[in-house]
Formats: structure tokens, C-alpha cells, sequence
């Protein structure tokens, strides 16, 4: 836990950086890939102040002036209170395993009244492993959280952090998604990335689905989740899946469907 100065510090950064009123939370939808069923929903930040409207760089700017543990906090105050009784996917940036405000007694987290699913990036660094790991430990022993590695296949991914981190979860980036029903190689592969993660009892979200194709490829090779605008784009208040009822069970008419995978064994 940070000192009472740091703390103090983090704070006072932050406050120079943005304001509550500056933060609101949107929530997307997290189906069953079986019968497009709501399964959870994750929550994305979104800022007011022009500069900082992008996630990411609200980030890279809190990270540059030390705040990003005090960040997730604020971000996580705004959205426990407004999942009440629902499962739901949060995200952890790795810095603020480091700042440790996630671990605090009085964080949003042990009060919420569900699973909560701690997403952590695949391109966290490797040296963070033992700590995300204790951290994830302090968690578990205080409430019902699950680890989910998330953005596999951005970037350079390393599979090897799936059995070091050994989460409940994998999300696969929209980069192994996008085009999936055109590409019987691209099926392969992400065929063979979800054996994986079942072998290693991992269920697998699938990031950004778009298209009707695309969610009948994902299903054929035995996706479990799946996410993206298909079904509905972030909102608040939480969005219903929007996704029409049918059109998980079968093509539709004149949609070919893509090459069949047995799905893995649950």
C-alpha cells in the first residue's frame, strides 16, 4: 500500500489532470457465443477534456504524472456503483499493480455484489508477472474476482503469459477477428489459439466482432463470448444485446458459413 505522501502526491496529480466531472463510464455487452446471451458487460472510461478523450492517452498522460493508480481508482468508483448485481469486466492498467490503490480495503471492488473480471493487458510487461499475481491473490481472498488477459494477438504477443498469468479469461484482439470468415488460415489459427486456452482452462473472448460472417466463423470454431458492435456499441445506460435473436442459431439466407471446427471441450 502507497504511503500516506504518495498517496497524498497521486491524488494532488491527478486533480491537475482531470476532475471527476471530467470521467464518465460507458458499458458494451459480453455475450455466450451458444445463444447470444448476455453473459456481462465491460466498462470503458470516457473523458470530457478534449486532449484526453482518447483512453489510452488519459493513460499515457496519468502514467507521465504519476497517477495512474489513483486514475483506475476514480474510473472504478464510477463503475461498481452502477453494476450492482451484474457480472463485470473492469480494466487494470499494470502501473497500477505497482501503486497498489486496487488493493485498498475501502476500493469499489469489495463491494461489489458479482464477479468481477480484472483485465490486464497481454503486453504487460514480463517482470510484472509476480506482482500481478500477488496482487490477484489479495484479491480472490477478499472477493470474487477473475483474472482476463486481454488484447492477444496485438502486437507481439507472447502465449507464454497465458500460462504464467494462468487466467479464467482470454480476450483476442480485433487484429485476429476483423476478416476471419474470408481467411481459412487466420480460422486456423485462432482454432488452435482456443484449443490452447481450453487446454489450459481458459475461456476465450472474442474483441470486435462486426459482421453476422464473422460471429458464424467465430461460433463454427467454438468461440465462448463474444464482443463488439454486432451485438451493441458501448452506451449508458447498459445496452441491451441488439443483436437480432435468430441469427444465432443459423445463417441467414444466402450466407455461407465458414469451415467447421469442432468446438473444444468445455
Amino acid at each position: 500500500m502507497p504511503a500516506p505522501g504518495p498517496r497524498r502526491a497521486s491524488q494532488t496529480a491527478l486533480e491537475r489532470l482531470v476532475s471527476p466531472d471530467d470521467l464518465s463510464v460507458v458499458f458494451q455487452p459480453i455475450v455466450d457465443m451458444s445463444d447470444g446471451s448476455l453473459f456481462a458487460h465491460e466498462a470503458l472510461v470516457r473523458c470530457g477534456v478534449p486532449a484526453l478523450k482518447n483512453p489510452l492517452v488519459l493513460f499515457e498522460r496519468a502514467l507521465e504524472v504519476g497517477c495512474a493508480g489513483r486514475l483506475g481508482r476514480m474510473i472504478r468508483e464510477i463503475a461498481v456503483p452502477l453494476s450492482a448485481g451484474r457480472p463485470l469486466f473492469l480494466n487494470v492498467h499494470p502501473q497500477e499493480l505497482h501503486e497498489a490503490w486496487i488493493v485498498r480495503p475501502d476500493d469499489p471492488i469489495f463491494g461489489h455484489d458479482h464477479v468481477l473480471y480484472v483485465e490486464v493487458t497481454e503486453a504487460m510487461p514480463l517482470k510484472q508477472h509476480e506482482l500481478c499475481m500477488n496482487v490477484l491473490r489479495e484479491l480472490r481472498s477478499r472477493c470474487h474476482v477473475e483474472l482476463v488477459v486481454d488484447d492477444l494477438g496485438a502486437g507481439y504477443s507472447n502465449l507464454k503469459r497465458i500460462l504464467d498469468l494462468q487466467p479464467k479469461i482470454v480476450k483476442l484482439d480485433r487484429e485476429l477477428i476483423i476478416n476471419l470468415d474470408r481467411n481459412p488460415r487466420q480460422q486456423k489459427l485462432v482454432a488452435g489459439i482456443v484449443r490452447l486456452c481450453v487446454d489450459l482452462d481458459a475461456m476465450v473472448v472474442a474483441e470486435g466482432i462486426e459482421t453476422d460472417e464473422e460471429f458464424i466463423a467465430l461460433q463454427d470454431i467454438g468461440v465462448h463470448y463474444g464482443q463488439g458492435y454486432l451485438f451493441a456499441k458501448p452506451a449508458y445506460p447498459m445496452p441491451a444485446v441488439t443483436w437480432p435473436p435468430d441469427s444465432h442459431t443459423q445463417a441467414k439466407p444466402g450466407l455461407k458459413r465458414a469451415s467447421s471446427y469442432p468446438p473444444p471441450a468445455a
